[in-house]
């Protein structure tokens, strides 16, 4: 393969993304010619109880949607569903919607079928995409634990009833000081981009970084986020994304890597 067709070859780049999540993303990245460095920040675990999603799931007949807000929630839905016995067909009733494509995908696979996509993974699109039929509708949102609360609080403010339900919870991952201190220590080659697929993802990195002592961000190290929301937190940080994905989903983080840092080693 040309280095052409491989416009990170000899980039090194840092993917912070939970470990059972970036397959996709790191076979890309390398495919590409990129070293690519494993430091996931964060990792999906289950709920200590599903009590409040399984009687929501049990009861969903009482609504009129549903908004899925990841692939991973898709995931856990159809194994709570699977659970209680019930299966995927109690939801054919609700117009479904699913926030981003790859959890579009993630209902399809499970047999789940998608009503709305919103054009954009921040809550204003969400809401233009539902217009003016949300009002005086019930509303279940299945989420991470511990979720940004903008979705549920404009449709509560459009006249919706929502009723927020946790389907997994997340942590950082056991021995993640040890690898930000390895992957930024003196004695190593320092990384070219660090890549953020998510907030959770950025506040996790700022606390492993703080724990491990490291200092300032060292200049020249870009950050690549998969969309606004990502970017906003950065910036809340004091990062400025060098890129941020047009599409976001692996393939727009990836194409935007792809432009960003092989721009930036045309220019060394």
């Amino acid at each position: 393969m040309s280095e052409v067709s491989r416009p990170l070859l000899g980039r090194r780049i840092v993917v912070t993304r939970a470990r059972a999540q970036a397959s996709s993303l790191l076979t890309a990245l390398r495919e590409l010619g990129a070293e690519v460095i494993e430091l996931p920040t964060i990792e999906m675990v289950p709920l200590e109880s599903y009590e409040v999603l399984d009687g929501a799931l049990r009861n969903v007949d009482r609504y009129q949607w549903l908004i899925v807000t990841s692939a991973n929630t898709a995931r856990v839905l159809a194994e709570r569903l699977a659970v209680l016995g019930l299966g995927v067909s109690v939801l054919a009733d609700l117009r479904t919607v699913a926030v981003g494509s790859a959890t579009a995908r993630a209902l399809r696979e499970r047999g789940i079928g998608v009503d709305v996509v919103p054009e954009q993974y921040v809550a204003e699109s969400l809401v233009a995409a539902l217009r003016n039929r949300m009002s005086g509708s019930r509303i279940l949102l299945a989420r991470a634990s511990v979720a940004r609360d903008v979705i549920p609080e404009e449709l509560v403010r459009r006249g919706a009833v929502v009723d927020v339900v946790d389907a997994y919870r997340t942590v950082i991952p056991a021995g993640a000081v040890e690898s930000m201190r390895r992957v930024f220590s003196d004695a190593s080659p320092r990384p070219d981009a660090v890549t953020f697929t998510s907030s959770s993802t950025v506040k996790n990195f700022f606390s492993l970084w703080r724990e491990a002592g490291l200092g300032r961000v060292p200049e020249g190290i870009s950050a690549l986020s998969i969309g606004p929301i990502t970017s906003e937190t950065l910036r809340e940080y004091g990062w400025t994304p060098a890129a941020e994905a047009k599409n976001h989903d692996v393939a727009g983080l990836v194409a935007a890597i792809g432009q960003r840092v092989a721009y930036d080693g045309a220019e060394n």
